[in-house]
């Protein structure tokens, strides 16, 4: 049996996360290859993730209520919606990608916390 040991020398960082999820309701037909699906529903679930290397004088990287405000704010125009027509994603291809950057961008961090991911999933 072999023990091994990792030493750290300082100073050394670690990084902090946080992440909020939520989920919407929503359709779309996206084109691929020039081909258009056929509109369909999804059950979308989004997560956000924030990281960072320190925390404030309140042992927090950021205000986790705060943050699920914000996803809930941008997730608010997408829900029960036909996402080829929403507005917020100026009718372009509403792939999941394209999803996880608009509702990327809606999010507003300050240092040192920042978004790291923005992962959505789509579910029958």
């Amino acid at each position: 049996m072999h023990n091994y040991i990792m030493l750290l020398a300082e100073p050394f960082t670690i990084s902090l996360g946080i992440s909020v999820e939520t989920s919407f309701v929503a359709t779309h037909a996206v084109t691929m290859n020039g081909i258009d699906e056929n509109p369909h529903s999804h059950n979308w679930k989004v997560v956000l993730t924030v990281q960072g290397d320190s925390l404030d004088n309140d042992g927090l990287l950021i205000d986790f209520l705060d943050l699920e405000k914000q996803l809930e704010e941008a997730v608010a125009p997408l829900n029960d919606a036909n996402l080829n027509s929403c507005a917020v994603l100026n009718k372009q291809n509403p792939s999941t990608e394209r999803i996880a950057c608009y509702i990327a961008s809606c999010i507003k961090v300050t240092p040192p916390a920042q978004i790291t991911s923005v992962t959505v999933t789509e579910a029958p």
